[in-house]
């Protein structure tokens, strides 16, 4: 593997304005209706000797999910779904980081929706450094990962006629966080 840039040490923030956690499922077996939530906060602090022992934390407002459809958000935020008013943030903490190419790693971790926490492992990407037009130093990474929303205790559904259901129970997760290195 590559050893990381010494510069790349340190904290990183996630950006929200131009950072999407988002997702997206099947709706009446025939097409996606693809959402995000709007309110994301996250850190990654990268160990460069040791990038097994780096970490990464993210949280979204659940009330923040916005799939361009009021009422389907609405619906989203009750206990058929993500139960808002009781359960206000879904949750990522990383246990482990490893490194499988040179700007590939596999980040390990406990996914909390509701009251539940598995764990998951997320392919993800780097994408690279920038400085940007202010000075701050800028790294970009995406990823996605598919889970089981009734895993989480996220099940409400309708059978439709042809025997399938309204909603996918298999969700695609995805990130693309922009960080900017705290000095």
């Amino acid at each position: 593997m590559t050893q990381l840039d010494p510069a790349y040490a340190g904290t990183w923030r996630f950006d929200p304005g131009h950072t999407r956690i988002g997702f997206n499922a099947r709706h009446a077996m025939v097409t996606k209706v693809r959402g995000a939530f709007n309110e994301v906060e996250g850190t990654i602090h990268v160990d460069v000797e040791d990038v097994g022992k780096s970490t990464v934390e993210m949280s979204v407002k659940v009330a923040s999910v916005d799939t361009r459809n009021a009422d389907r958000d609405k619906h989203l935020r009750t206990n058929d779904f993500f139960d808002a008013p009781k359960y206000p943030k879904i949750v990522f903490r990383s246990t482990r980081i490893d490194q499988v190419d040179e700007n590939s790693f596999i980040v390990n971790g406990e996914l909390t929706i509701k009251d539940t926490t598995r764990e998951i492992a997320v392919p993800i990407e780097f994408t690279g450094v920038e400085t940007d037009p202010f000075g701050n130093l800028r790294a970009g990474f995406e990823g996605s990962r598919r889970i089981d929303r009734r895993e989480y205790g996220v099940s409400w559904n309708k059978a439709l006629d042809s025997g399938g259901v309204l909603v996918s129970e298999r969700v695609l997760l995805e990130f693309e966080v922009s960080a900017i290195k705290e000095v």
